[in-house]
């Protein structure tokens, strides 16, 4: 998903001098071409993320469109003070890119874990928030928020659900990757993989399982969420994230809003613990029971199979 991103953005700069790229002493193997590129466009602000959310603060309100970039955790919750305070109060154009959503950096421990974000962004005014689950999203979302007013935190993954669905990507909208009707998996990121996965397994069951892509948290994409209960009656929500306040969270409050009562409902995510072993992005899904197998197992007890 970042060569995604940083290929749109290259492809952007070169047409419109006023995006400008700041990095927090990050991607030395991805922005040199950029920065030979555009010089003028780029700045390394060193180890200081809450000074460069000041800088494009900054620097957004003398007209330009602002791409912050760093390491999940230190790109949101380090600067979150800034991110409110200066950059979403004032409702400034800066796309804070998170490189590393959820288990993306496993071996690197807990501190480089990336699984509260979504619930603490989603709750603050002015903010757009997004989760790409295939490259072709990160692509898309790269170009959309660059030219979108307000702020908005792109949430990169290492892992990318494989491109099989036929809706264009649109901010707010969700993605529809397989019909079915007797259960729908709601996934965001890339651990929509995961749930892909899984529906295929659940073939063998006899379940005709509607798998959706939410790329985007906020504004979430409340119409595909109540069709789909409607048209299967169940929703089982997927992501690389704790439970509180994360995209499951999102769409019970969409249900609960809207006086709709799933006939089946489940959150699969970390239960409200730090992950806190090391291992690969898949390892730790699966330690943490929310890969493939966690998910068929979830929907078997749901069905009593």
């Amino acid at each position: 998903m970042r060569d995604a991103f940083i290929n749109a953005l290259t492809e952007l700069a070169e047409k419109d001098k006023d995006i400008v790229l700041l990095t927090g002493d990050l991607g030395f193997g991805v922005f040199e071409e950029f920065e030979n590129r555009f010089p003028d466009q780029y700045f390394n602000v060193g180890v200081a993320e809450q000074n460069m959310i000041g800088l494009a603060t900054g620097l957004s309100l003398e007209g330009k469109k602002v791409i912050a970039y760093s390491i999940g955790n230190f790109a949101s919750l380090r600067c979150l003070e800034q991110i409110r305070n200066d950059a979403s109060y004032h409702d400034t154009n800066i796309t804070i890119v998170a490189s590393g959503g959820g288990f993306s950096y496993g071996s690197l421990g807990m501190s480089h874990h990336t699984t509260e974000d979504i619930a603490i962004l989603r709750a603050i005014p002015n903010m757009t928030v997004v989760a790409p689950c295939t490259k072709n999203d990160a692509m898309e979302a790269t170009k959309e928020l660059i030219n979108r007013k307000g702020v908005g935190y792109l949430r990169l993954d290492k892992t990318a659900a494989e491109e099989t669905s036929a809706d264009p990507f649109i901010i707010g909208k969700s993605r529809i990757f397989r019909d079915g009707t007797d259960l729908t998996l709601i996934a965001t990121g890339g651990i929509l993989e995961e749930a892909i996965l899984a529906a295929n397994e659940l073939k063998t069951f006899d379940l005709d399982i509607k798998i959706i892509g939410i790329h985007t948290v906020k504004p979430i994409d409340s119409k595909e969420i109540l069709r789909s209960v409607s048209d299967t009656g169940g929703l089982v929500v997927i992501e690389e994230h704790n439970k509180d306040g994360g995209l499951g969270s999102a769409i019970a409050e969409v249900c609960v809003d809207n006086g709709v009562l799933p006939k089946k409902f489940l959150r699969i995510g970390l239960d409200n613990t730090f992950s806190s072993i090391v291992g690969s992005q898949h390892y730790l899904r699966e330690q943490y029971k929310i890969d493939h197998k966690a998910i068929v197992t979830s929907v078997k007890k749901l069905f009593n199979i």
